[in-house]
């Protein structure tokens, strides 16, 4: 079973700066997609449920992240947020980048999807993108997907889990099939 591409070639990120001013890309990385917005503290128990459900089962994988963009001018209340995930586990893997409201909304119109920002340039919906920055998810009729809601616990364990195991399992296939061609 394979994940379908919801939007292909999505942009890069790599233009805005990070909370500890390291160059963050989606290049080659499996990444969890999230707009954090202005109101961030408000929905710090989304990033919280996250890390419990996502970022600690998955982190040791090589190739995996946690994005978060970021109004310019809300870097202390992610320092806050950051700090509180460095409190439960080692959140190396989740990097937050800023960019004006203007270029956060231009972005995510970029990515093409149903689902709309808040007008504080935040979602509870994160995306899952692939090492070629494709949005995956579900495209089924039945069962659309482009993100996951990141406030309901149900959303995150019942189809998130499942749909970041399936991308892992993916790239675990494809190393595989390129160790045994060698």
């Amino acid at each position: 079973m394979f994940l379908p591409t919801v939007t292909p070639s999505v942009p890069d990120v790599a233009q805005w700066h990070s909370l500890d001013g390291k160059a963050v890309t989606l290049n080659n990385k499996i990444t969890i997609l999230g707009f954090a917005g202005e109101k961030v503290l408000q929905r710090k128990g989304n990033y919280f449920n996250l890390n419990q459900k996502i970022y600690l089962k998955n982190k040791d994988f090589t190739d995996f992240q946690f994005v978060i963009l970021a109004p310019t001018g809300t870097e202390k209340n992610i320092q806050v947020l950051f700090k509180g995930l460095q409190s439960l586990s080692d959140a190396s893997k989740w990097l937050f980048v800023f960019a004006p409201k203007a270029e956060i909304e231009a972005y995510f119109a970029q990515l093409k999807l149903k689902g709309k920002l808040e007008s504080d340039c935040g979602s509870n919906y994160v995306y899952i993108i692939d090492k070629k920055r494709n949005l995956r998810g579900r495209k089924d009729q039945k069962e659309y997907k482009e993100g996951y809601n990141a406030f309901s616990p149900s959303d995150v364990y019942n189809e998130m889990i499942d749909d970041v195991k399936v991308i892992l399992a993916e790239y675990r296939l494809a190393l595989k099939r390129n160790n045994a061609n060698r």
